[in-house]
């Protein structure tokens, strides 16, 4: 069978599971797989991420400045924008499809076996989650860094220990699961922080920095906070992207050139290198009367190479965040799908271009915030044309139009049952030019969703995969440990 076709069906197998976005609390299925397994996820350390929003960006840089550091690392993130294969990475290359087949057909026997073990099968997510820690145990890694699906207590990534626990800022969504309060979600996305680890907190509401910092000091871990601790001392304006000066937790880095755009993106930088600079120190031996003493993250005086800082982050990327697929009209794509990512995403939008109008492409699913996600683009977007995207979970486009009607008005909203017409009819009103508007000062933003941003990507920019297929400098199977380069 052609590997192509055998990867679709694998695929299609694992998809048909229950679905990623519906978690069950408890660990006991895939703590059972993991054990069948011979415990993979103990076989390296871990940097954990979480929180609402950020966590693919932030767990992208953090991959990237270890890689930088001559580690080799494993990756996981979700969802994925074009191929399940981009969820694990090793070296930053997602799995080759020979691969990701042959470790599906490895693990199956043991899927299968907890399957008719447990009151309910193995989801989506966790059958994925297994095949993540037996690839990076395989490879093997020096350092993985996992990205939490949903929430953090009852995520399957959760039976791995991270060393350093990263929380990204948290917001309300995925209510239905996580709770209906900032509290209740905070104190979800606080059960990755772990006895003993390093918890690095981006800045965050009142409420969930209380509970965040109650559960560290519960677990006994070291804490580091955004604003405070670590954080970004300056920032402006560059050609692609941004110029930063960052605070980490062991020295001040200048001239760091991100080639992301806006000030949430920053503050991702600011977590990664703080979530690398703690990583650094976790195993760092000094003398101590004859012998040796282990030192916590973090209490090293001795800051990373700033030439290090400086080469991993101008390598960054996140594809699907407000990502420029297209000139003339510039077209955007972004993978916000709450109001608090929407906001920060727009802002970095009015920051960085000088669009006179911004024509919106919206899909949405139907168990997000929609009414929260339209008032945050109602007073950027001049028109919305209303569609919808690829995964059966997105609200059919004639019911969207009703609830996006009453948010910008009857005039400016249009409908475009295909997300390929919805494109062609934004496009075509970018290029009107309208009243004392020059030519390009247009530009069409799709947004909305991750699988809208994975499908508009598809579309417009097939042959851009959100990982190459080969990573230049990635360093070889080496003798030297995680701890020998601290």
């Amino acid at each position: 069978m052609d590997i192509a076709e055998r990867l679709r069906e694998v695929e299609l197998e694992i998809a048909a599971r229950r679905p990623e976005h519906q978690i069950s609390p408890t660990l006991d299925r895939i703590a059972m797989l993991t054990s069948l397994l011979g415990d993979p996820q103990r076989a390296f350390p871990v940097v954990h991420v979480a929180g609402t929003n950020g966590k693919t960006s932030m767990t992208r840089m953090i991959d990237t400045l270890l890689r930088e550091r001559g580690l080799r690392t494993g990756r996981f993130t979700s969802p994925h924008l074009a191929s399940m294969r981009e969820r694990i990475c090793v070296d930053g290359v997602p799995l080759p499809a020979e691969r990701f087949v042959e470790l599906y057909d490895e693990i199956l026997p043991y899927v299968q076996l907890v399957d008719d073990k447990q009151p309910a099968a193995l989801s989506f997510f966790e059958v994925l989650t297994g095949m993540m820690f037996a690839a990076f145990a395989d490879a093997p890694v020096d350092v993985a860094v996992i990205e939490v699906g949903l929430g953090g207590r009852w995520d399957a990534t959760n039976v791995a220990d991270g060393a350093v626990a990263v929380v990204g800022p948290v917001a309300m969504d995925h209510m239905q699961y996580l709770g209906d309060t900032i509290e209740a979600i905070a104190a979800e996305k606080a059960g990755i922080i772990k006895p003993g680890a390093t918890a690095i907190l981006a800045q965050q509401q009142v409420a969930a920095a209380e509970v965040l910092l109650a559960r560290a000091a519960s677990a006994g871990a070291t804490v580091a906070r955004e604003g405070i601790e670590f954080g970004v001392i300056a920032r402006e304006l560059a050609v692609g992207g941004q110029q930063l000066v960052l605070k980490g937790l062991r020295g001040t880095y200048d001239d760091v050139y991100l080639p992301l755009f806006g000030a949430y993106q920053a503050g991702n930088a600011a977590c990664a290198l703080a979530a690398v600079e703690a990583f650094a120190g976790v195993s760092e031996l000094v003398s101590a009367d004859g012998g040796s003493l282990t030192l916590g993250p973090g209490l090293s005086s001795a800051a990373l190479d700033p030439g290090l800082v400086r080469d991993g982050f101008a390598k960054v990327s996140s594809p699907g965040r407000l990502e420029v697929l297209r000139r003339s009209p510039t077209v955007l794509v972004d993978a916000s799908h709450n109001p608090a990512g929407m906001a920060a995403t727009l802002e970095a939008l009015t920051e960085t271009f000088g669009f006179a109008r911004v024509i919106g492409v919206l899909a949405i699913s139907e168990d997000k915030d929609v009414t929260g996600l339209l008032a945050e683009l109602e007073p950027v977007l001049s028109d919305v044309v209303i569609t919808s995207n690829s995964s059966p979970r997105s609200m059919p486009a004639r019911e969207l139009a009703v609830v996006a009607r009453e948010v910008f008005g009857e005039d400016r909203v249009l409908v475009a049952e295909r997300l390929d017409d919805a494109i062609d009819a934004a496009v075509r009103l970018a290029d009107e030019t309208v009243g004392d508007d020059l030519p390009g000062s247009s530009a069409v933003l799709i947004t909305g969703s991750v699988v809208t941003a994975g499908d508009a990507r598809r579309l417009l920019a097939p042959d851009s995969p959100a990982d190459p297929p080969s990573a230049p400098g990635t360093p070889a199977r080496h003798s030297f440990t995680a701890g020998e380069l601290s």
